[in-house]
């Protein structure tokens, strides 16, 4: 039940700093918002640290594979289409395929074992769920 709660809550907090970035873009560039919300997430992040235990920050360096420790780039890409397809699908729409596309390539990582997931077994109930998810899409768009 509590992984339930926090997944909402990230959608949520997802959606709302998606329009909240989109939003600072409108009085700046889209660089300078993007180094802006990954500054200020450092400084929450660093700050949290802090106060929550201090464990070894380096330790991110023991990770078995380097290239996971990219994530942060990632993120600077994510930030950066999140804020554009907002920009010009709205945040209801953009959310919809950000979701599709996560579902998707989320559902490839398991049935492959990618990046060291433990494989999962692909089961045709799933392709029926992202079937149904891109007619939920269609559906919202039409209606």
């Amino acid at each position: 039940m509590v992984g339930i709660l926090i997944a909402l809550l990230a959608g949520l907090l997802m959606s709302v700093q998606g329009v909240f970035n989109t939003r600072v873009m409108d009085s700046s560039n889209m660089w300078a918002t993007n180094s802006w919300v990954h500054l200020t997430a450092f400084a929450a992040s660093l700050s949290i640290w802090f106060f929550a235990g201090r464990e070894n920050l380096l330790s991110v360096f023991n990770v078995s594979n380097k290239l996971y420790l990219f994530g942060g780039v990632i993120g600077a890409f994510i930030t950066f289409t999140v804020i554009k397809s907002i920009s010009s699908l709205g945040p209801a729409n953009a959310t919809m395929l950000i979701l599709l596309a996560q579902l998707v390539i989320s559902c490839l990582i398991e049935s492959f074992g990618l990046f060291g997931i433990e494989k999962m077994c692909f089961e045709w109930s799933k392709l029926i769920g992202v079937v149904l998810m891109i007619a939920g899409i269609v559906v919202f768009n039409k209606l």
